[in-house]
């Protein structure tokens, strides 16, 4: 009974009643005619599409600049890099590089004004960053029409400039990481090794730098800033720092999103995208001033496998074609749940 009562305790029972929720739907599925392996299967590749975002999150919680609402931000770098990728019309793995050589260092420069930003509005941060994803969003559905690409892979067919709203990736690289060492069971069973290989790597890296003398000077910002201006250390230089690493996961995730989706989604794309990878985390167990990598896979396996499996079980359920209704009123009700956390931490 101790040690039960210690799994709910360090687990928490939002995350066990939302995990118990989740094994629900899986035990319905077959017996209303969706299949199990497809839907374990899609909800595997949404872990590995979605899970460099979520742990985009880390290291400003650590820092204590709070939840990253400003996500949209390393998004844009990271969609500047995919669409010249495929101005230059390299396939494969060489497109995928070449895509995260240009978007990195857009999303330091992006992400050291950010960070500079944020360092004026301390205690503020979550709210000035929402604006800042918004903003820069908009801004860029100006841009999108101006940059100069020719490709013809993305441009307006009757003008022959301007960018569409959704690029495909087909032909360039299209799951060109999730394929590397994946393998299939039967026609629906899909498993993206090579995506979930990269996520692991990322994890590994995120863990590894957390623990080196700067992810512990940045921890101790974020925990006891008191402390940590006592110790000598440059409160601002680890705030910008954590903001500058967020944001190049940021662009990081989307590139790896994009591969596997298999389509670019600019303009209006990249607005909300900041908040499922919010609502992930928190879900998964983080707060505003604490989040760890266990935190990034469970929340993200709860959230994505929610966000998979109601709408399908619901649709068998009800023979009514409900999907896309119920899919919003899922996600944003978690949505809801995880910025509850959000208010209740902080009070």
């Amino acid at each position: 009974m101790d040690r039960v009562k210690k799994f709910i305790e360090d687990a928490g029972w939002p995350r066990i009643i939302i995990a118990l929720f989740l094994l629900s739907l899986f035990v319905i599925a077959p017996f209303v005619g969706v299949r199990l392996d497809a839907s374990v299967s899609d909800t595997l590749v949404r872990l590995g599409m979605n899970g460099v975002m979520v742990l985009a999150m880390v290291p400003m919680i650590q820092a204590g600049c709070g939840l990253n609402f400003g996500l949209p931000l390393g998004i844009i770098a990271g969609l500047l890099g995919a669409v010249t990728s495929i101005e230059i019309g390299i396939p494969g793995i060489p497109g995928i590089f070449i895509a995260m050589a240009v978007a990195i260092p857009i999303a330091t420069v992006l992400g050291w004004a950010y960070g500079l930003l944020l360092n004026k509005v301390k205690g503020s941060e979550m709210m000035i960053a929402t604006y800042v994803g918004f903003s820069s969003v908009a801004f860029m559905c100006i841009m999108w029409l101006v940059l100069p690409y020719k490709s013809s892979n993305m441009v307006w067919g009757y003008a022959g400039k301007g960018l569409r709203t959704t690029v495909s990736v087909e032909g360039f690289w299209h799951q060109a990481i999730s394929d590397l060492g994946s393998f299939q069971i039967g026609k629906f069973f899909y498993v993206p090794t090579g995506m979930f290989l990269f996520f692991a790597l990322l994890c590994l890296m995120m863990w590894v730098f957390m623990r080196t003398k700067v992810g512990t000077a940045m921890t101790t910002v974020g925990s006891n800033p008191e402390y940590a201006r006592a110790s000598g250390v440059n409160i601002d230089r680890m705030r910008i720092i954590s903001v500058i690493l967020s944001t190049v996961l940021g662009a990081i995730g989307i590139i790896v999103y994009q591969q596997s989706f298999g389509f670019i989604q600019l303009y209006m794309g990249p607005f909300y995208m900041a908040f499922p990878a919010v609502s992930a985390i928190l879900i998964g167990g983080a707060s505003v001033h604490k989040a760890t990598i266990i935190n990034v896979v469970v929340g993200t396996v709860l959230f994505q496998g929610i966000l998979t499996m109601t709408p399908s079980v619901i649709n068998s359920m009800i023979q009514t074609d409900m999907s896309e209704v119920i899919r919003i009123i899922v996600s944003n009700g978690m949505i809801l749940y995880a910025l509850t956390r959000v208010v209740k931490v902080k009070s």
